[in-house]
């Protein structure tokens, strides 16, 4: 696995492209608001994108998307629950950051999806608080998981927008994420990598 982390955007946000170099096919989770930049980095490397994935629908992870899908003919994935914030630019915050992005997914996924892209196994982990819709996506053979806005190094995500809801989020990473093991690769949303077993010692709003 080819796993390389972009920071892009207004608001730096992490986004992923993981490679299969093997078959040189690739997924790409939360293209922020740069496709054209990240099609011309697939092509340098030579990987055909299968899936443009999305963790949740605000506007600084989805903005990307519509132009990536078109430069490189990539099906973008959803949570099912997360269309009507995808849709409306007052929900997916868009609006408020100085332009408008309404977004229509190719496909829809459910919680405890096996996403199988590129040779590897995505399952899908639905942790709602940051937004009603929100996913992490877990590589379990790789011991890695993207975590979105839902938790981050020694924090979680906001929930004071749209579809928000802060007690939920808690709940999500304390019976959905903590028990996936210590050792766990933590990729998230915006900032630093960390690891399970290192937010279960020192992330205030676990304890």
């Amino acid at each position: 696995m080819d796993l390389q982390e972009m920071t892009l955007g207004q608001v730096q946000t992490n986004c992923y492209l993981i490679g299969n170099e093997k078959t040189k096919e690739a997924v790409v989770i939360d293209p922020a608001d740069e496709g054209a930049y990240i099609a011309k980095r697939l092509r340098s490397l030579g990987y055909e994108l299968k899936a443009i994935l999305l963790t949740h629908g605000h506007f600084d992870h989805i903005t990307g998307a519509e132009e990536l899908r078109s430069l490189t003919g990539a099906e973008i994935y959803a949570y099912e629950g997360e269309k009507e914030l995808l849709a409306d630019p007052k929900l997916n915050c868009s609006s408020i950051a100085g332009h408008t992005v309404s977004l229509i997914p190719d496909k829809f996924f459910k919680d405890k999806d096996q996403l199988e892209l590129a040779g590897f196994t995505f399952e899908v982990l639905f942790t709602p608080g940051h937004t009603s819709g929100s996913v992490c996506f877990y590589l379990k053979s790789e011991g890695i998981l993207f975590s979105g806005d839902t938790l981050f190094q020694e924090s979680v995500g906001r929930s004071d927008l749209p579809t928000g809801n802060g007690r939920r989020l808690v709940k999500s990473v304390n019976e959905r994420l903590l028990p996936l093991g210590e050792d766990i690769l933590v990729y998230p949303g915006h900032g630093e990598d960390t690891t399970i077993g290192y937010e279960k010692r020192y992330n205030y709003y676990l304890k």
